[in-house]
């Protein structure tokens, strides 16, 4: 009976000690990630944290089907800086990196104030899932999901997508100091929106994150 008890014990400690060190690795492993996309790449280190959490945690829910690559638009940059960085999940590299625009009301060089409301013409912070091609007034753009509950959940009826734009370019930047605004979409250029789109269409995600208080004590997905 003593074996029996004392083998007991140590297969749960053996089981514990097995678990702790998976755990363990993964967290390195989640560190290491951060430290290297944010310091390789220049992304916001609490931007690349939250995209990754929030990558994980939507993987692990079986939301996204394209899980090869995440893309963070980094709007603690200004504007005139290359702040969309498409990430490959599995070689842990920028795939894609160029300059995307924010909402007309939401600031001019910077993006500063932002809105989930109907007409705002605001950007709106958190996770996004990408959807279909279609071809709208923009022409060839990607649906957008906001998975976010009174963060960014009106993305579709705010007509919140991905579109090229003529006013995302380095020569708008170079005579005013900022690119061009949209009505809330992250707008891209327009040379790169095939590529952009057709690499992350599918239900891959999307994180649009700024240093913003208010967003870090909503959202669920940060935590």
């Amino acid at each position: 009976m003593k074996k029996h008890i004392l083998l007991f014990l140590f297969l749960i400690s053996f089981t514990t000690q097995a678990y702790n060190k998976k755990l363990e690795l993964k967290t390195n492993s989640f560190i290491s990630n951060i430290e290297i996309l944010s310091d390789k790449f220049n992304i916001n280190k609490l931007a690349v944290q939250h995209a990754i959490r929030g990558y994980e945690k939507l993987k692990e829910a079986g939301q996204l089907i394209n899980q090869r690559y995440l893309t963070i638009a980094d709007f603690s940059k200004p504007s005139s800086a290359k702040r969309l960085f498409i990430i490959d999940m599995q070689k842990m590299e920028i795939v894609v990196n160029t300059l995307v625009a924010h909402g007309r009301n939401s600031g001019v060089l910077f993006a500063k104030n932002f809105s989930n409301k109907n007409n705002s013409y605001q950007s709106s912070l958190g996770f996004y899932i990408t959807g279909e091609i279609y071809k709208g007034k923009h022409g060839m753009s990607l649906q957008l999901t906001g998975i976010e509950t009174g963060i960014n959940d009106k993305a579709k009826q705010r007509a919140i997508v991905m579109h090229g734009a003529d006013y995302v370019n380095d020569q708008l930047i170079q005579k005013q100091g900022y690119i061009g605004r949209s009505l809330g979409c992250p707008a891209v250029p327009q040379n790169q929106v095939r590529d952009i789109i057709q690499t992350i269409k599918g239900a891959s995600l999307l994180y649009i994150y700024a240093p913003n208080t208010n967003y870090t004590k909503q959202s669920s997905y940060i935590s």
